[in-house]
């Protein structure tokens, strides 16, 4: 019985939260027409460095992984006993860590660079 009942309630939940987001921004929009407010003003505005961001943090990481995987090959070779394998994922993880974060500095720099360059023009 509970088996059936949990997946229904998921299910009705989560149509009920959707239908209450949308509702209520629906009404939001509306007064603010009402009011003569452009309801278009508190939309975000663009970001041009986010692709760049995401793009150097998965370059990274896709770095990392090599980099990682190439170093367990090279000092534990191919068979590896249970105790070198709980080793390689730290190598893993702490490749992950270093590039991606060596991603996301690039990504700041240039930001930096550009917003430097943006000043020096105005």
């Amino acid at each position: 019985m509970v088996g059936i009942l949990v997946p229904i309630s998921l299910f009705l939940g989560a149509f009920a939260m959707i239908f209450g987001i949308r509702y209520l921004a629906n009404k939001e929009k509306m007064a603010m027409i009402e009011r003569g407010i452009d309801p278009g003003i508190h939309k975000a505005t663009p970001k041009p460095f986010v692709s760049l961001k995401f793009g150097l943090l998965l370059m990274g990481l896709g770095i990392g992984l090599l980099v990682a995987l190439f170093t367990v090959r090279g000092v534990f070779g191919s068979n590896l006993t249970h105790e070198e394998e709980s080793q390689t994922v730290a190598v893993y993880f702490g490749c992950l860590g270093v590039f991606g974060g060596l991603g996301l500095i690039i990504s700041y720099l240039i930001e930096k660079k550009w917003l430097d360059q943006e000043s020096s023009n105005n």
